[in-house]
């Protein structure tokens, strides 16, 4: 009997070994993963992140200035931040409202649904645009209607907007669908016998659980609504100082050779991108520190 269990420990033993071996690498594999890894990341993002701001202060600090001044970029700011302003809170009504549905109820027509969520991923921007100008454009299906009633949806902040919504709407659902899912539906329903309404258990129970993946959904969509060119740029007309965006604004000023105002304002989204992954980088701690804390994990 002795000999049976010195042989399994010993067995469970050589397993445990030759787990550990399996995933054991030489020194040089490891520090050649690590150095293509590091050559990928300094030629394709930090080199043409110095390169931005090089450039924008090439000329000196008051050139720099002067072109975020600029009459023009600072309406392209505005429009920038307006887009965002709209398009991320209906993204988080619709992300959480298609999430919890997905994730908690049956229906016919779920996968259809995910599909659908799915869509923008898909299609590009540019595509998604000229739909756009095809359902509401002068020659479009609604144009018409739209032009006897003076309303203006193309080559307008409206249209801008929608496109905006458009390209960013799977965001914040695709965030939440896999959480949400992953939680199961216990603690709902616990709720459901104890007497709670919908809405109780919403603010409650799941919205509490789903706290950090939200966030997470949100700073997404919000950095993807302030970056996003391609169906931006068809619906917009390219007015200067009334249907340019950031990205668009920075086009402009390139084409036209103004390469100090262009790099400069360029540096506004590469600011914001740098904002936005260090928020990233708190939300994903702060997720992760949450799950300790609830499974008695030590740090």
């Amino acid at each position: 009997m002795a000999g049976a269990t010195t042989l399994k420990l010993g067995g469970d033993h050589a397993a445990r070994f030759e787990s550990r071996a399996a995933t054991r690498e030489t020194p040089l594999v490891k520090w050649t993963i690590l150095a293509i890894s590091l050559s990928f990341f300094a030629l394709f993002l930090l080199m043409p992140l110095i390169a931005v701001f090089v450039e924008a202060l090439r000329k000196g600090w008051d050139t720099y200035l002067a072109a975020l001044i600029d009459p023009d970029a600072l309406s392209a700011v505005k429009l920038t931040l307006l887009a965002a302003i709209v398009s991320v809170p209906l993204n988080l009504v619709f992300g959480v409202s298609a999430a919890w549905a997905i994730a908690k109820f049956e229906f016919r027509g779920k996968h259809f649904l995910i599909t659908l969520i799915d869509l923008p991923f898909s299609v590009s921007p540019v595509i998604a645009g000229l739909i756009y100008v095809l359902v509401f454009g002068a020659q479009g299906w609604l144009g018409p209607w739209l032009a006897e009633h003076d309303i203006r949806i193309i080559f307008a902040v409206p249209g801008i907007v929608m496109a905006t919504v458009f390209v960013t709407f799977p965001f914040i659902a695709r965030e939440l669908i896999p959480l949400m899912q992953a939680q199961g539906r216990e603690e709902e329903e616990a709720a459901v016998v104890l007497g709670a309404n919908g809405w109780q258990i919403l603010w409650h129970v799941t919205l509490p659980n789903i706290k950090w993946g939200l966030l997470y959904g949100v700073i997404l969509t919000n950095a993807r609504a302030m970056g996003e060119f391609g169906a931006v740029s068809v619906v917009s007309g390219h007015i200067r100082g009334e249907t340019n965006t950031l990205p668009l604004h920075v086009e402009i000023l390139y084409n036209e050779y103004q390469f100090a105002g262009a790099f400069a304002v360029a540096s506004l989204l590469a600011m914001l991108a740098l904002v936005t992954l260090v928020i990233k980088n708190w939300v994903e701690y702060q997720a992760a520190r949450s799950y300790r804390d609830q499974q008695d994990i030590p740090s």
